[in-house]
Parts: C-alpha cells; structure tokens; sequence
C-alpha cells in the first residue's frame, strides 16, 4: 500500500517536473540573446554594439514602442508579439545583415504593381535604417543603437503586417461600405498578422502572398502596361483596374467545385464546374441607381463614397440552393403592393383578376376585391398573391436560398427584355434566361428533374416544391472588369454605382501618377 506521504512526495515531484519542462519550453519560444552586444558588434563592426544587452534593450524597446503607438497600424498586434519574445529583435539580428530587410523593402516598393501608394510601407525609410547599421561609424552612442534597433524593428514590422494584410485581404472591408453586401469575408486577425512576423523567411513569405489568381495577374498586367480602354480616358480605365484589383484581393470567393454566380454588371449567371463555365446565360437583376452611367469614374466627388442603394438593387451576397419551386405562387412583397399592385387596381378594376392576383385581409381571402375602394385602402391593409399561370411574375419555376433581402433566382414571363443590354430592370431578384437548363444543371437527369420539365408545361399549373439533393452555393456579386477566355479585358457600365463608392474609400491608398508612370 503507498503511504500517504510517500504519494504527496511523488506528486510534488511530478508537479515540480512538469512546471521545469513548461519552462524550457516557454524559453525555447524565445531566442537567448545573451551575446546579443558581441553578435552585432560582429555583423556591424561598429564598437558601440559591443556593450548592447538584451535588458538594455528591452528598456529602450518599451519607451520607443509607447512613443511609435499612434504610427502603428496594429500596435497591440505587435505589442503583444514583442512582450511575448523579451523585446528580441528578430528583423534587426536575423534578418537585417543577410538582406533579408533590404530584400523585403523592395517588394514594398513595388507596390504600384498591385495599385497601391508605396510610400504607405515606409520602404525607403526601411532602407536608409538598414544603410545606417550598415555603416562602421554612423551609430554613435548605445542609447542611439538601442532607439535605432527598436525603430528598425516596429517599421518593419507594422509594414510587414499591412503589406501582407493588404494583398491578402485587400484595403478595404466590403461589409463595412457597401450597404447591401451580405457576402461572407474573411478579414484579417491578430493570427495571420503575428504568422506574418513569425516568417522564417521572409522572400518565401512574400512570395506566398502575392495574389496568384490569373485574373489577379492579367489586370496586374493592363495596370502595368497602362493602356486606355475604348471609350475611355487614361484616368477611368486606370481606376477600373484598381477597383477590381482590389475586389480580387478580397477573401469571398467560391471554393467549392460546383457553384453558381452571378455578376451584376455583366447581367449574366454561369453554373461553374471544376474552374470552368459549365452553363452560362442572360440575366436580368435589380434596378439601380447608375443605369444611365451619368455617376462615372471620370469625375469623383467626395460625397459618392456614401452608398445610397436604390431599393430595388439586386444584393451581393452568397447562400446555398436547397429547392426549387414549380409553378409558384407569388407572395407579392408589401412595397410592392403598395406602390404598383394597388395603383394599378385603382385605375382598372379587372386587373387583379386578369393577372391572377388573390386579395387577402386578416389573412382571408376577399372574394371579390372589385368592390374595395383603393383609394382609400391604408398600406398594410391588404396581401397580395399571383397564382400559378404564364403570367405570374415570377414564371414557371424558383429557385430557393436562404437570405435576409428576399430574393431568388427565377423564371419571367417578360422574355423580350433578355434582349435588351441595359437589364437592370426587376425589383431585386434576379431573372434567368433559361431556367429550364439551369433546373438541369441542378437536379441532373433525375426523377426530380423529369418532375419540373413535366410541370412546367402543365397547362393547369398547381405549386410544386422539389429539394436538391445536394445544396449548390450561389454567390451574387458585382465584377466591372475581368479578362475573358481569350485574355481581353471586359469592361462593364458600373450600373449600381458601386466602383464609385469603393474608389472614394480606395483613392487614398492609390498610387500617383509618377509611381503609375515608373512602372
């Protein structure tokens, strides 16, 4: 039998074990820069470093970092990452005297390449810091080395992160300036900047984050080469570019083999297959403020980076196809109603029935709604739904994703406005040219498929709802500028005005002309 005491001596041991081996690990996370003075009095060859200690350091660390905070894009970030490592100057030590610095501040430079202003990652005061360890004599005094390590450190560090942030999430958070953007996006957080600042390597770090995306790199291309796009002046196609480079740099998009999207300026929808445009076809989607293009990129007024969306805009967002529904029932949105529905009853009493409309009060349905006076029917009063039939709005058949703006792909009976370029014309859903092979596309050949090309040539419709099997992601987004199959590049009319309000947030990260004229 263990005595008590013999138990409590063994579990003291084990304890004692324990707590040593946390500690050897939590010192192994950290480098020992004891001979931190003679290690750079070695790579400076400046005798002033020969009596630099880690403590020394650490003091003048604390002051400069609390002096730097407010020129710190995310000082708690690097706060936090220099309190965790003993202030250990990892950029000036490992990094510096091997070029990596050097290496590292040429990529900032070039970040005209990417439309970006390169003075915004202090290349060039990154560079003379590095001449200044660089030189025998040009450090003068401990107290100088100390504030020079510490300067050297926090510069490239806070230009580290926002460069690194800045091509892989983009400048500018969609959600935060689009009032109708209900696409998920990741944004940067405190773990992907501290792995910036962790990097081993830096050349293979920057490498690994610059945008891959062939689409990415053909824009890249026509920014560089700094063309003019017919119809356009040097100064709108330029500010294309940069908007969609930074629409692409944003983190929102499909990963999935199979998906559906649909690009609102392009009015177009393509079921996508393993990369490629397995289906594609006309859309119409929602009425917009700019469908006249007067609200352009040629002339910015301040005030234009408030998004003012018109309130049949088709949204941006993302969801999953779970069913479709056959020979639907419109269960027509109160706006509506009120705005055409009722007015419409108002100047024909046979309206409603002609278009298959059902009138509802307390949610019982009016028998015979010619007899209500609408003039002086209040909003709210009455519902309103259009029966199955080839004048319902919404067509022969719906397709279903869950989102909070109430919208849906869907069947028209309007075929002829597939005709028409400018198709920014329905109340916010969005419209398909050719629902029947998008159910295809969908359900595959299926019972289920079989089902909805039966009942949408049923003469006496009825509804019928029909689930996927598998759900498919729909993503709703707006692209004014691409490269095609053939490498050209695609300019779309910014219908919803929103490359305005994006560039009004993006100009003042944007590089001038000298930088734009040097590449």
């Amino acid at each position: 039998m263990i005595q008590p005491h013999t138990f409590r001596r063994s579990a003291f041991i084990l304890f004692a074990s324990v707590l040593t081996i946390v500690a050897l690990v939590t010192q192994s996370c950290k480098k020992s820069r004891s001979d931190l003075g003679a290690e750079l009095y070695k790579k400076t060859g400046n005798k002033i470093f020969k009596d630099a200690t880690p403590e020394g350091l650490a003091e003048v660390f604390k002051q400069v970092l609390a002096e730097e905070k407010g020129n710190l894009t995310n000082p708690k970030t690097i706060a936090s990452f220099y309190e965790q490592n003993g202030y250990d100057p990892v950029f000036v030590a490992d990094h510096t005297f091997n070029g990596d610095v050097d290496l590292t501040a040429n990529y900032f430079a070039k970040a005209s390449e990417h439309g970006l202003d390169p003075s915004m990652f202090k290349a060039g005061e990154i560079k003379q810091l590095v001449a200044k360890f660089k030189d025998k004599k040009a450090i003068k005094s401990l107290d100088e080395a100390y504030h020079d390590i510490a300067k050297l450190e926090l510069l490239t560090a806070n230009s580290l992160i926002n460069y690194s942030n800045a091509l892989q999430y983009g400048m500018i958070s969609p959600r935060k300036i689009y009032a109708r953007y209900f696409t998920q996006t990741i944004r940067p957080d405190s773990i992907a900047m501290l792995n910036a600042l962790r990097a081993t390597n830096l050349k293979s770090f920057l490498d690994s984050i610059q945008p891959k995306d062939p689409q990415y790199k053909m824009l890249q291309k026509a920014l560089i080469a700094g063309g003019t796009a017919q119809g356009m002046t040097k100064e709108e196609t330029l500010r294309y570019l940069v908007v969609n480079l930074e629409r692409l740099r944003w983190k929102n998009k499909p990963k999935e083999n199979k998906y559906v999207i649909v690009n609102i300026p392009d009015y177009r929808l393509d079921v996508m297959e393993n990369g490629k445009s397995a289906l594609n076809m006309k859309v119409i989607v929602g009425e917009g403020r700019n469908t006249d293009n007067q609200i352009s990129l040629v002339e910015y007024d301040e005030s234009d980076k408030i998004d003012r969306p018109f309130s049949r805009e088709t949204p941006q967002l993302n969801s999953m196809i779970y069913a479709a529904q056959v020979n639907p029932v419109w269960n027509i949105p109160q706006s509506i109603a009120t705005k055409e529905i009722m007015v419409e009853a108002a100047q024909d009493p046979y309206y409603l029935s002609n278009k298959g409309i059902d009138v509802y009060k307390n949610g019982k349905k009016v028998e015979d709604p010619e007899t209500i006076d609408w003039s002086g029917a209040q909003k709210g009063e009455y519902e309103f739904k259009q029966r199955p039939s080839e004048d319902n709005s919404l067509g022969n058949i719906k397709f279903l994703f869950k989102n909070n703006s109430s919208v849906y792909l869907h069947d028209t009976p309007a075929k002829n406005a597939f005709n028409q370029n400018m198709r920014a014309l329905s109340h916010g859903c969005v419209r398909v040219g050719d629902p029947l092979a998008l159910a295809h596309s969908l359900f595959g050949e299926s019972n289920a498929y079989q089902t909805i090309e039966k009942n949408m040539a049923d003469p006496k419709p009825s509804p019928t709802t029909l689930s996927l099997p598998k759900k498919v992601p729909v993503y709703i987004t707006y692209v004014t500028c691409w490269a095609d199959e053939n490498g050209t590049l695609q300019y779309r009319p910014d219908v919803y005005g929103l490359d305005v309000v994006l560039y009004g947030h993006l100009k003042k990260f944007l590089p001038n002309s000298s930088q734009l004229a040097a590449l």
